[in-house]
């Protein structure tokens, strides 16, 4: 387990990588975008994105409406 700061709630996960993250929180992914430590990060680098303790991400997910 580690600690994270997502979407500015501290946070206890198992997740190793950005991409488990995501999966994590049952986001769908082509409607996600996140950036961890202030740096947007490209959905094809996520699951080679390794997650160090203390990161801040943010994952903006869209929601399409009318």
């Amino acid at each position: 387990m580690k600690t994270l700061i997502v979407n500015g709630k501290e946070t206890n996960v198992a997740c190793e990588s950005l991409e488990e993250l995501i999966e994590h929180y049952q986001l769908n992914k082509s409607h996600v975008v996140a950036e961890v430590d202030g740096h947007i990060v490209h959905r094809s680098e996520w699951g080679q994105y390794k997650l160090k303790p203390g990161a801040k991400v943010e994952l903006v997910h869209f929601v399409g409406g009318g």
